[in-house]
């Protein structure tokens, strides 16, 4: 079992997730965080500090959010480890609750 951060983060990417995480399993990307799934304890910590509730268990991932499974494990590997909180980016109100923002995920 690993947690998995899914679109809601996309655009938003608040971090109030990093400081609780006690293993450093969060990357940052120019729009979005990912969990390495390798690095990740299960321990259920970020889950509730997701303002956006972008994180799931990936047992509890439904089929349009399974993707986002691989997508973690591929952009952690490539995407530097994020461990204290940054400000949420400009439009993050905006955009949180938006649907389908796969196509504004930034490499």
């Amino acid at each position: 079992m690993t947690f998995v951060v899914t679109d809601n983060c996309i655009n938003c990417k608040y971090t109030d997730c990093v400081e609780v995480c006690p293993v450093d399993c969060f990357h940052e990307g120019p729009n979005f965080l990912v969990i390495d799934p390798d690095e990740c304890i299960d321990c259920t910590l970020c889950e509730p500090e997701c303002p956006a509730e972008a994180i799931i268990c990936d047992d509890d991932l439904s089929d349009e959010q399974l993707p986002f499974l691989k997508l973690n494990a591929e952009l952690s590997k490539e995407w530097p480890v994020i461990t204290q909180s940054k400000d949420p980016l400009p439009d993050a109100e905006n955009w949180d609750g938006t649907t389908e923002k796969l196509e504004h995920l930034k490499r």
